[in-house]
């Protein structure tokens, strides 16, 4: 085969708005102006646009989503791991409509694979693996009694199925794999949810023996070699991982997104016929819908250092990643702000520092719709909350919106694709948000279209990145010769020129000279 790696970066509800100003952040956050910053994401050499629509709604989820990105099909609103001819919620329409992930086809092909996210049971990991009429059956206790009656499984009990096809899956969600009279190992309250009496992580060790490890903790984390470990299962917390801004709040520690990026890839390494990794940056999202930008940017700069902390672990000859969305957000960007102005800060203007009809100052990111609404606290029908006097860079602080809602809304606008390696020029222009896996699964010599893959690196014409080194083969007499040796070559016969130019030129002085007649002698007096 030609190209054996492949990873898939997926930042939940990673508008272009939230990836600009994302970068901003990052650079004040190292003390700079922000703006000239570069992203690890930014230096991809090759990029497009996602068309993110599903079969019924022009704005989308992410269980539809995860499903067009990872299984190669458009489906329904909320739907997972099924076309677009499954009914919502109905657990008879799943059948025979069920579609196959990248993940599946990469361990069909021999490879190893793994899933690092914020909730192993979330819409966009789930799209790997599950299959199922709602994306809300986390666990048994969230079926109704109807489905799980015609067979249907919730989506922590296909992880632990389909655990057989996953070598690493990090994350949180643990509530789900326990039956509700088992006390939490962090909390030490009853908050697992089975109602079925299953202990599917105890089902998992035994499952898996001495080699497979489940960890919860920062401590026990940090102790897995990924060399002597086979497989591994982390929940950090009970339901979604917290927040990279309050991360260091956390009871028992939670690893970042870029440390467990690391060790996953460490472990899928060791498989000579390499690997598919699915990470997710899934508070992004989150911090959007609460309408707080900043939780929101911090998760777009602690996804972008996993995406780094990859580029930095792999070779880009061989390893093509992959970075996208699922969806938008209805972040907005503007005012005219000062450069270097803090991007969670007021919007003012060297010329006109208030824009608006009454008066007050506004933030450079607003929300469309959202808690924040007039601000803090409504203060009349037609009225905003003045902020001159408010700490809008607050980790608490939600941005104004136009629309009072107690989420805001996902957006419907594009989404970047951003690609290096082997094949990334396969990412270009305007796509459907299901092209996506049919590119990398060409690209990784997965599925069915493989007849490329019989092909030695030479029969291959592909079009060089930005790292590319030319090593086309020369001849010149019977001798073949490298591209670095034709330049050597090249160097070496331009100096001979310039030798033989200078003997032949001083050849011809000397012959100068020696045809010459001589002057007569002077004869003294």
């Amino acid at each position: 085969m030609l190209h054996e790696i492949s990873s898939l970066f997926l930042g939940d509800g990673m508008s272009i708005t939230t990836i600009t100003a994302g970068r901003i952040m990052k650079g004040q956050l190292d003390g700079k102006s922000g703006e000239e910053v570069k992203l690890a994401m930014d230096q991809f050499q090759f990029s497009g646009l996602s068309k993110t629509y599903s079969v019924d709604q022009q704005v989308s989820d992410s269980a539809c989503t995860a499903t067009a990105y990872l299984c190669g099909v458009k489906s329904d609103y909320s739907t997972l791991g099924l076309n677009g001819n499954v009914e919502y919620g109905v657990c008879s329409s799943q059948k025979g409509n069920e579609v196959e992930s990248t993940l599946v086809k990469a361990y069909n092909a021999g490879k190893s694979t793994g899933i690092v996210t914020t909730r192993v049971v979330h819409a966009s990991p789930a799209g790997a693996y599950a299959h199922s009429a709602s994306r809300s059956w986390y666990g048994d206790a969230d079926m109704p009694a109807e489905a799980k009656a015609e067979g249907c499984k919730d989506i922590a009990q296909q992880l632990m199925d389909s655990f057989d096809m996953i070598t690493v899956a990090l994350g949180g969600g643990r509530q789900y794999f326990r039956p509700n009279t088992v006390s939490d190992e962090e909390y030490d309250t009853r908050t697992y949810a089975r109602k079925d009496g299953k202990d599917l992580l105890q089902d998992w060790e035994t499952k898996y023996g001495k080699n497979a490890k489940f960890v919860w903790n920062q401590t026990d984390f940090d102790a897995i070699d990924p060399v002597t470990t086979e497989k591994l299962l982390g929940m950090f917390e009970q339901s979604d991982m917290k927040y990279e801004a309050l991360r260091n709040t956390d009871k028992a520690g939670e690893p970042s997104l870029a440390e467990m990026t690391e060790k996953a890839i460490r472990m899928l390494q060791k498989n000579s016929k390499g690997y598919f990794l699915f990470v997710e940056g899934g508070r992004i999202d989150h911090g959007h819908h609460a309408g707080n930008a900043h939780l929101a940017l911090r998760d777009l700069v602690a996804f972008d250092d996993a995406i780094k902390r990859a580029v930095d672990l792999t070779v880009d000859s061989d390893t093509l990643i992959v970075v996208t969305a699922d969806h938008a957000h209805t972040l907005s960007m503007g005012g005219y702000s000062d450069r270097g102005n803090p991007i969670l800060g007021l919007a003012p203007s060297s010329n006109n520092p208030y824009l608006v009809e009454d008066g007050k100052p506004y933030t450079t990111l607003l929300y469309a719709n959202g808690p924040g609404f007039q601000g803090s606290s409504y203060i009349g029908a037609h009225e905003r909350e003045n902020l001159t006097d408010v700490d809008t860079e607050s980790v608490s602080y939600l941005q104004q919106s136009s629309t009072p809602l107690s989420s805001e809304t996902h957006g419907g606008d594009d989404v970047a694709i951003l690609a290096r390696g082997p094949m990334a020029h396969l990412f270009h222009g305007v796509h459907e948000q299901s092209y996506i896996p049919h590119a990398m699964w060409y690209a990784s010599c997965i599925g069915d279209d493989t007849s490329h893959c019989s092909q030695t690196a030479k029969d291959v014409v592909a079009m060089p990145t930005a790292t590319t080194t030319f090593d086309t083969a020369a001849e010149f007499l019977g001798i073949n010769l490298t591209s670095t040796d034709t330049v050597v070559a090249l160097y070496v016969q331009f100096v001979l020129v310039i030798c033989l130019a200078l003997f032949i030129l001083l050849l011809l002085q000397g012959s100068k000279r020696s045809s010459s007649p001589k002057s007569p002698g002077v004869v003294g007096n």
